[in-house]
């Protein structure tokens, strides 16, 4: 393997080394944590999941010995599931031998959950991109950043060509158009006339990316469709409300094996792809969906 590659491997900060992560409960909560723990293992840093005072929290480890607190609000304690709160709260604090460090980077709990008047950040309740842009600006700031994420490339494509079937006019019995999958195709579309392998690392990039890719935005929409089954207060509804949870993490853990995709795009030969190759987007066969994996052991908190 050459040393691009393996570097690109090993982008992400080891996984946590105690006994507990051979255990099927410890990776149930590393899962419904990975939205979290991902982009910030993307950027040097290493997490862990411990319980706190009435919830569970994602601890980050930071290069001054101190480290990070991630979690919802501990009191009065939550009734909703590990790893979608209310809100988030972040604290950088320091070990037992230093405890005069005490701050509070980011919260977005309700008002009444964190034991004090509403923070600006309290709009973004449970969203994960606005917490890790919060420590991205604090630890950058102080120099803890151990890998700070460099700004992707822009891709020099050629346009998309127009595909008239998709046009609205040309689809009457479709109602709706699917903007999103019209959307999605025009990014294959540039992928497929990408001139170069860095191009289409940074188009990868835009599907990839830890806190605000295509699949981290896809594991939030079926995350909130989830949600809004459990609206219905059925039986089925709440059964669907796990189904969808289930998607939900098994995309977020596909970005998790895919995250050294775009480094490995990049560093393949720099070789442009065949103008001929490009002249039409190839589609891939048909496959019969996977089935997800047997729902796990809830856990109520």
């Amino acid at each position: 393997m050459a040393a691009d590659e393996a570097e690109a491997v090993d982008a992400l900060a080891p996984l946590p080394d105690h006994r507990d992560v051979n255990t099927p409960w410890w990776q149930e909560l590393w899962r419904r944590h990975a939205h979290i723990t991902t982009p910030l293992r993307a950027r040097g840093l290493r997490c862990d999941i411990e319980f706190g005072l009435s919830a569970y929290i994602v601890r980050v480890s930071l290069p001054d010995d101190s480290y990070l607190i991630i979690g919802p609000p501990q009191e009065p304690p939550s009734d909703r599931p590990p790893g979608d709160p209310e809100g988030w709260i972040v604290t950088r604090e320091h070990s037992s031998d230093r405890p005069h460090l005490f701050e509070r980077i980011y919260d977005s709990a309700p008002p009444g959950h964190a034991g004090g008047p509403e923070q600006p950040e309290a709009r973004h309740g449970s969203s994960v991109q606005p917490l890790i842009e919060a420590i991205d600006h604090h630890l950058s700031r102080l120099g803890l950043l151990p890998n700070p994420l460099p700004l992707p490339e822009s891709p020099r494509v050629h346009p998309a060509p127009e595909h008239p079937a998709r046009r609205a006019s040309d689809t009457p019995d479709r109602g709706l158009v699917s903007v999103h999958g019209d959307a999605l195709r025009d990014l294959t579309d540039q992928l497929n006339g990408a001139e170069s392998y860095a191009d289409a690392a940074a188009l990868l990039h835009q599907v990839l990316e830890p806190a605000d890719g295509l699949l981290a935005q896809l594991g939030d929409f079926f995350e909130a469709a989830g949600e809004k089954a459990k609206e219905a207060k059925e039986d089925d509804g709440f059964d669907l409300s796990y189904d969808l949870a289930d998607a939900a993490a098994e995309i977020r853990a596909l970005g998790e094996v895919l995250h050294a995709a775009e480094n490995r795009m990049r560093a393949l030969s720099p070789v442009p792809p065949s103008p001929q190759a490009c002249s039409t987007p190839a589609r891939a066969p048909s496959l019969p969906p996977r089935a997800l994996p047997p729902t796990p052991p809830r856990l109520t908190r």
